[in-house]
C-alpha cells in the first residue's frame, strides 16, 4: 500500500511540475477593475506566474471547503462531546456504586433462568 501511495505522489508531483513549467507566463492581478481603481484611487497590482495563480486558487478553494465543512459539522461534534461526557458520568456513577459492567457471566444468566423456571413450576400452598 505504501508503494502505491508513493507512486501516486510521484505522479502527482510530475504533473504539477509539468503544469508549472507550461504556465510560466507572468500575469497581472489587479485588486479592482481599471475604471473603478481610477475612480477610487486604489490600484493594487501584482505580477505572478500563471501557475502560482492557478495553484493559489486551488488552495483557496480547498481551505474554504474545509472551513465550510467544519462549521457544518459543529452540531455533530457537540452531540458527540455531550455523549462522551454522559458516558464518563455514568461510568463514574457505576464505579461509585461498586458495580462492574463485566460482572455478568454466562453462568449467572443460566442460574437466573433456572430460578425463574423453578418459581413458575413450584405449586403454591
Amino acid at each position: 500500500m505504501r508503494a502505491i501511495r508513493l507512486s501516486f505522489l510521484a505522479i502527482l508531483a510530475v504533473l504539477l511540475v509539468t503544469v508549472a513549467l507550461a504556465n510560466r507566463t507572468v500575469v497581472s492581478l489587479n485588486l479592482l477593475p481599471s475604471d473603478l481603481a481610477i475612480f477610487s484611487g486604489v490600484s493594487f497590482r501584482i505580477d505572478l506566474p500563471l501557475f502560482a495563480v492557478v495553484f493559489a486558487g486551488i488552495l483557496a478553494g480547498l481551505l474554504v471547503g474545509f472551513v465550510w465543512e467544519w462549521l457544518r459539522e459543529g452540531r455533530q461534534r457537540a452531540a458527540a462531546a455531550a455523549t462522551r461526557r454522559e458516558l464518563a458520568r455514568l461510568r463514574a456513577e457505576l464505579a461509585h456504586l461498586g458495580g462492574n459492567p463485566g460482572a455478568i457471566s454466562d453462568q449467572d444468566e443460566v442460574l437466573a433462568l433456572l430460578e425463574r423456571a423453578e418459581t413458575k413450576t413450584t405449586p403454591r400452598a
